[in-house]
């Protein structure tokens, strides 16, 4: 039988806390065309402004979560990928990151040198974004055609809705729940609204309406990220078996002044310990394992934020990172891929 590798692919990290290294991280990132969505040169204008105070910010909060093996996302991808190899017998298991090193590209030409023809490539994104799922699909592609490598790719889908993904974030959540909260918050990472209107195949139903994600469904609901992260919400809290007062969402990690998604966290904190939630439960299911965004943008600023507002305090329910329900989970999620023609 012909292997059939697994690629794992997340975000990616800067090589160190060095401003140096964060700020080659932050330009690849951010001139990226999915992620800053601008023709070119005001692409480039944007982000050489960004690039002047930017990374020496990003590096001190880089630095305030940096573990002694190295960044948090990647070392828990590590574990990921060696966790993932018993359960993926079909061949070897290999990870990227979309920026940043280990590559898709290092990867890709990895696999081809040692015969490999079939990859299932797998981006580790619950949900759909142009931002994320879209272009790492992008680049492995475009590594395949320019580099010749004659690869044939199996792509896993977003995983939102599936119950193996749902069960296993309440088997790592439920250790948490079980000590007791005021309220929930679900915190996905945030997209400005825009990108929401450019992935509308029909372009007429995103915020369209108050119920606009409740009504999506079929080629909708299939690009529609906002959708996709109320879905993962009400599935998870009704698998959890909480009460609709006993949990909220809203999105983080705004940049720039574009309108992005509704509601902010950093608003709903506020309002939270306004409304006397004292101790706050925060998960982040648009990520899969730990990093600046959780660690650094939730489990310290945020916790600050939540504190000085009122509330007494904020417990960061970690990822899913390597929890064995997860592991088995991504593991059946990758085996189900329809492999390609």
């Amino acid at each position: 039988m012909t292997e059939q590798a697994l690629l794992l692919v997340n975000l990616g990290s800067p090589a160190s806390t060095e401003v140096a290294d964060v700020r080659r991280y932050l330009d690849q990132f951010l001139m990226d065309p999915y992620v800053v969505d601008l023709p070119w040169p005001l692409r480039r204008l944007l982000v050489s402004l960004i690039l002047v105070k930017r990374p020496e910010q990003s590096a001190h909060a880089y630095a305030s979560i940096w573990w002694p093996e190295g960044s948090p996302l990647i070392v828990l991808s590590r574990r990921l990928q060696d966790a993932l190899r018993p359960h993926w017998t079909q061949g070897p298991v290999e990870l990227a990151m979309r920026y940043g090193e280990p590559s898709i590209e290092g990867a890709l030409v990895k696999l081809a040198g040692q015969g490999i023809s079939q990859v299932t490539l797998a981006p580790l994104y619950p949900q759909f974004a142009d931002s994320t799922t879209t272009t790492v699909i992008q680049e492995a592609r475009r590594v395949i055609r320019e580099r010749g490598l004659g690869l044939q790719l199996s792509i896993l889908q977003p995983f939102y809705d599936q119950p193996e993904y749902l069960d296993a974030l309440v088997a790592s959540a439920r250790p948490h729940l079980q000590q007791g909260f005021d309220h929930l918050l679900l915190s996905f990472h945030g997209l400005p609204e825009r990108h929401l209107h450019k992935s509308d195949p029909t372009g007429a139903h995103c915020l369209k309406g108050a119920d606009c994600c409740q009504r999506a469904e079929g080629e909708v609901l299939a690009s529609c990220y906002r959708a996709q992260c109320l879905r993962s919400a009400a599935s998870f809290a009704a698998h959890a078996g909480l009460r609709d007062d006993q949990w909220s969402v809203s999105f983080q990690s705004r940049l720039g002044r574009a309108k992005w998604i509704e509601p902010y966290t950093e608003t709903r904190l506020d309002e939270l310990a306004r409304q006397g939630v004292k101790k706050l439960l925060v998960m982040c299911p648009a990520f899969v394992a730990d990093c600046i965004e959780t660690l650094e943008e939730i489990g310290d600023r945020g916790r600050e934020q939540f504190i000085e507002a009122g509330g007494e305090e904020l417990v960061l329910v970690p990822c899913l990172n390597t929890h064995e329900d997860w592991v088995k989970a991504l593991a059946q999620l990758c085996r189900r891929t329809p492999q390609a023609l």
